[in-house]
C-alpha cells in the first residue's frame, strides 16, 4: 500500500458557494475555509473539499460522487431546490436506480437508490 484516501477535492470557481450547495446535499460542517479552499466534513464518508481554480469545467467528469438516497425523485427535487440540475432521466437496472445531477458549477454526480421493483 502506498497510502490511504484522505479526501475528495472538486475544482471550482467559487469554493464557498459550492461547499454550501454540497453541505445542503450531504449535511455536515465546514471544517476548513479560506478564499481558495473550503473543506466539508459530512456526517459519514470522506471529507469533500473545494479548491479555487482559474479554468472552467469543459468536459464530462471522469470521476464522480454517488450519493445514496432513499427516494430518487424526492432527492432530485431537493437537489434542484439547492441549486443543482437534473441531467437526463432516472435509470433503473437490477442494482436499483440512479439520477445523474449536476452541481451549480456543472460537476456531475449521481443520486443512487438500492433495488427498486420495476413494473411494466
Amino acid at each position: 500500500m502506498i497510502g490511504r484516501l484522505d479526501e475528495i477535492v472538486i475544482d471550482c470557481h467559487d469554493p464557498v458557494r459550492l461547499a454550501g450547495f454540497w453541505q445542503r446535499v450531504l449535511g455536515g460542517y465546514i471544517v476548513r475555509q479560506s478564499h481558495e479552499w473550503v473543506a466539508l466534513e459530512p456526517p459519514t464518508g470522506l471529507t469533500v473539499s473545494f479548491q479555487l481554480v482559474p479554468e472552467a469545467k469543459s468536459v464530462k467528469n471522469r470521476v464522480h460522487l454517488d450519493v445514496d438516497v432513499g427516494d430518487l425523485e424526492e432527492a432530485a427535487i431537493a437537489t434542484i431546490a439547492a441549486g443543482g440540475t437534473r441531467v437526463g432521466e432516472v435509470v433503473y437496472d437490477e442494482l436499483g436506480g440512479f439520477q445523474v445531477m449536476a452541481d451549480p458549477e456543472g460537476n456531475e454526480f449521481c443520486l443512487i437508490s438500492g433495488p427498486t421493483a420495476i413494473t411494466a
